[in-house]
């Protein structure tokens, strides 16, 4: 042990008449404990909930969207499917067509999103056919769906609820094409059979969403042609740099866009949340390292006959500056490695027991997810340490220029 790392311990851990200092000192020890362990716990909220987001909403939606503006949709998605699919970067490919359409049962009623896909690409596109309960994806394309029924729809587990409707029950579809009369255009309602239901886990989808086949969508909403086509990528970070690639590919005429684009507004909102809660209780680190300067300005001041008794020994400026600055840096990684520790274990906690509750209506989500992420656990860890040893400096370089005559004058 060094001779400034040996007088550095003592003063640390003062007993006796110094017990005050070292009070003070585990004071010290334990702000910076309490700011590091909140500042890892709400990063780890708002990476949680961000990544959370993130992941159902890339499950429940497409990557990219293709537009195809000049022909006012795709005449053949077949071609057309394996042309996307076929390009760089592109993992799969499914045409698509949505609309709005009032549901009715003898139970209830719901306005809801209707979707005509294709049932074999769109699982390549998709999670929807893993969220299915009480049937599959394939059914939308039964042969044996009798008359009156136009054909078979998949209801998110919230419109399910709404309306009262069971698998293999039927449900009337109302949309805003209907037949042309004398008195204008009459609403036409159209009957389909329940096939199944979906949890997709976003409250969006699962509240608001109903799936037909393509053939379906086609006739409820009078379209002859696919309206969009839906790009699964290889990289998700990476959508919004296809997106321009598969454009540019595609040639004018085409218009694309990514889920980042269509949801930026909810990401950049959670962004700033992250960013202001992380200063707001980054604070609190800052006023744990003011309670250091605190403890070793007192110290100093009370251990100033001591420093000189050192120099007039033959102990160095440096010496002294560094006794000092040790117990800052003592008090800092102690801190921070019970902190960092403590708020890692919490929010491991957190996140496997759901302990915190969420209004679905809301947040879209159940509960509260934790998730610490490396480099925000490795920033909080060496910011604490940096700001920690930041404020050893000034008393530190109190201590050295003590003058040792001065101090000893009065002795």
């Amino acid at each position: 042990m060094s001779f400034e790392w040996h007088v550095a311990m003592r003063y640390l851990l003062a007993r006796r008449r110094q017990a005050f200092i070292s009070l003070i000192s585990l004071i010290s020890t334990l702000g910076v404990t309490v700011g590091v362990m909140a500042l890892v716990v709400a990063l780890a909220l708002m990476t949680g909930m961000q990544r959370e987001l993130r992941d159902r909403i890339t499950g429940s939606e497409a990557h990219v969207y293709v537009w195809d503006v000049a022909r006012g949709g795709f005449e053949d998605p077949d071609a057309e499917a394996r042309r996307l699919a076929a390009l760089p970067r592109v993992l799969a490919a499914a045409p698509s067509i949505l609309g709005k359409a009032l549901a009715t049962t003898r139970n209830g009623e719901a306005f809801i999103s209707v979707k005509g896909i294709d049932p074999d690409l769109e699982q390549h596109v998709t999670e929807v056919a893993s969220a299915v309960r009480g049937g599959n994806l394939a059914d939308l394309e039964r042969s044996d769906i009798d008359p009156p029924a136009l054909g078979g729809v998949l209801l998110g587990d919230g419109v399910a609820a709404q309306l009262g409707a069971f698998v293999g029950d039927e449900i009337t579809l109302i949309t805003e094409h209907g037949t042309l009369s004398p008195l204008g255009m009459m609403p036409r309602p159209r009957r389909l059979q329940v096939v199944g239901t979906f949890n997709l886990g976003l409250y969006t989808y699962d509240n608001g969403y109903g799936f037909v086949s393509l053939d379906v969508a086609q006739r409820l909403f009078n379209k002859e042609r696919a309206e969009l086509m839906e790009l699964r990528v290889d990289d998700v970070y990476e959508s919004r740099a296809v997106a321009a690639e598969v454009a540019d590919a595609l040639g004018p005429g085409y218009v694309t866009e990514d889920w980042s684009q269509l949801n930026q507004s909810l990401f950049s909102a959670l962004w700033l949340e992250k960013m202001a809660i992380s200063i707001t209780i980054g604070l609190i680190v800052m006023v744990a390292a003011l309670n250091i300067v605190a403890s070793l300005v007192l110290l100093v001041m009370e251990k100033s006959r001591d420093i000189a008794i050192l120099k007039t020994m033959g102990a160095a400026s440096r010496a002294i500056m560094r006794i000092f600055m040790l117990q800052g840096i003592v008090i800092g990684v102690v801190g921070t490695t019970v902190g960092a520790g403590a708020g890692y274990l919490l929010a491991t906690l957190l996140d496997r027991y759901r302990v915190i509750s969420l209004e679905v209506e809301v947040y879209d989500l159940s509960y509260v997810p934790f998730t610490v992420e490396p480099f925000d656990f490795t920033v909080v860890v060496i910011a604490a340490l940096v700001i920690c040893f930041a404020a050893t400096i000034y008393p530190a370089r109190q201590a050295s220029r003590l003058d040792p005559a001065e101090a000893l004058r009065y002795r």
